[in-house]
């Protein structure tokens, strides 16, 4: 891989198995990080670090016990980013969006070696999401009409008004207003452009 390796932790929260020892073997010796696998109803050790990540297991946490699960989370790890993965599609990642404070989503037929680019850009301070729904998101925080949005992501504005009313919904605002509130409190003031959701796709397809 082109990644430097890192030196950080990442604790993958899912039940232990073979499978997921591979996947812990896996990310270990490709990003170079610490890699520990925690039952999901386990508590997390507690070691502080500048590069740590916490990647949950959407098939062992459900979307609604989200809330809970990070809400009991050790003071030190309050904000510590954290990643979903084995996330369906878009209408699950945003499910998983509107519950808890995620700043990365991995879809389940995401290639090993695109969840460990992604976990490099976590490491890093990035969001780590598709890129249909960071364009989205990124243009909408940029304060681009429904007809640019349309115009930049080459569909119709209607398709536009559909994915927004479903972004809306999902995350329980009403207007724009609210939701760049809550793009704010939940994926920081720092978004990417348009450019860089672009560039990011292409990086993810070399």
């Amino acid at each position: 891989m082109s990644q430097e390796k890192l030196q950080g932790l990442v604790y993958i929260v899912t039940e232990k198995s073979p499978q997921s020892q591979l996947f812990a073997d896996y990310l270990h010796q490709h990003t170079g990080c610490t890699v520990s696998i925690h039952p999901p109803r386990g508590t997390l050790p507690t070691a502080t670090s500048d590069k740590l990540l916490i990647l949950i297991d959407s098939d062992h946490i459900g979307i609604d016990a989200l809330p809970e699960w990070q809400d009991k989370l050790p003071e030190p790890l309050a904000k510590t980013p954290l990643a979903a993965f084995n996330i369906r599609d878009m209408d699950h990642a945003l499910e998983a969006l509107s519950c808890a404070q995620l700043k990365g989503v991995f879809y389940r037929n995401e290639s090993l070696e695109v969840i460990c680019k992604g976990i490099h850009a976590l490491l890093e301070g990035e969001l780590w999401m598709s890129r249909d729904l960071m364009e989205i998101i990124s243009l909408l925080s940029s304060g681009s009409s429904n007809q640019q949005i349309a115009d930049k992501l080459f569909v119709s504005e209607h398709t536009v008004k559909s994915h927004l009313y479903n972004i809306f919904r999902k995350i329980n605002v009403h207007n724009r207003i609210q939701a760049l509130n809550w793009i704010h409190q939940n994926l920081g003031p720092i978004l990417p452009n348009i450019e860089t959701a672009r560039s990011l796709q292409r990086h993810r397809q070399c």
